[in-house]
Formats: structure tokens, sequence, C-alpha cells
């Protein structure tokens, strides 16, 4: 298969991929890819890198005149902190380096994002997710939605409805949250709750 240029990749993913808004960092598209070596990417989020300039500058500045919300705390070493966690952390891909693009099954459709509403509790959601087989699975975050574990042969495309703040039980009863340690304490008698998944991101100009 002849590796797509960078043109053909931007066009793959503005004609097939429905993009999720960010606050911070704008539209992302959430993709599958394949580098030019054959290893393969089942998550990647490809964005344009402006949003992200723009909160770095804005970011080094804060920190460099001592006005930012942290100042006060980080005695003189906020600058230092700040830099690293924009050129340190993060998990990145080189457009160049990519062969071609796909859709990723693990990535949830914006359409199907809205239907989850809120943390289930801080820094954890939780929601159950029914699929055109009328199969349930249970799912879990916390912090990252943009993909999740997948049984083989299922698809996000293929829900049919969201029930938030729920778990599922092994008898396939719907559990709903009350609290984490009621969780904790009887997270035996539930059925197996699928992950976020870690991904890269690819900054193109011209998205």
């Amino acid at each position: 298969m002849k590796n797509m240029t960078e043109i053909e990749i931007i066009k793959f993913l503005k004609g097939n991929i429905e993009p999720i808004q960010d606050n911070i960092y704008g539209l992302g598209f959430c993709a599958s890819v394949t580098l030019k070596d054959g290893t393969f990417l089942p998550c990647v989020i490809f964005r344009n890198p402006q949003k992200l300039i723009e909160l770095a500058i804005r970011r080094f500045k804060e920190e460099q005149s001592g006005k930012s919300i942290f100042a006060s705390k980080t005695k003189g070493l906020g600058y230092r902190e700040i830099v690293k966690t924009f050129v340190t952390k993060g998990n990145c891909v080189n457009i160049y380096d990519i062969a071609n693009v796909q859709e990723s099954r693990f990535a949830i459709p914006p359409n199907v994002a809205k239907q989850i509403h809120g943390e289930t509790a801080m820094s954890w959601t939780a929601f159950v997710a029914e699929f055109n087989d009328k199969r349930k699975l249970s799912f879990g975050t916390s912090w990252n939605m943009e993909f999740f574990d997948l049984p083989n042969d299922y698809d996000f495309k293929n829900v049919t409805n969201i029930i938030s703040g729920v778990y599922l039980s092994k008898d396939n009863e719907i559990v709903p949250h009350k609290s984490i340690t009621d969780f904790t304490n009887n997270k035996e008698q539930l059925q197996y709750i699928h992950r976020e998944k870690p991904f890269f991101e690819c900054f193109v100009e011209n998205l």
C-alpha cells in the first residue's frame, strides 16, 4: 500500500472523522495509524498545534513575571516546571513517520460521548454502554475520555444507549454508583470494567 502524504492524511481526517472539541487544545481527530516501519498505533489524536503553542507562551510569560497562580507555592521553580511540562510530557508521533491513517474502533464518537453525563465521583467517571446486539459493557476512567478498551469485534459506532454513573453486576444488572468506598468493597461482584486507553498526539499545522 502506498504511503499517504500529509495532504492525503488531512483530507482523510476531515472527510471521515467527526472531531472532538477541547476548550484547551481545540479540535481533535481520533484515529489509528500505521507507521512507516509497520508499527500500528490504535489510538492517535491529530490536532493543529496553534492553541497549544499559545497556551505555552502564555504560561511561560505568567511564570516569568511571577504572576501565575502557582507563583507563591513554587518559589521560583514554576518556570522550570512549566517548561518541563510542555517539552518532556505526553506521547507524540511525527506526521512524517506515518504511512497510513484509518478510523479507530476505540474512539468514542462525539454523539456518544455527549451522552456521558459528568463525573460519577471526583476524578472518576463510570458508565454502561449498550450495543446493537443488546450486549452491555461497563466502562470507567479516571481522566481521559477519548479512547476506551473494547472486546474484539466491537466498535463504538454500534452503541445504541449510554447509562451514566452505573456499573454492571455479574448477573448483568445495572448497579448505581453510591460511593468510592462502596465501589471498592463490592468490586468483586461487578463485571469487568473497560478502562481508558493511552494515546499518542500528532500535531499538524494545516489541520
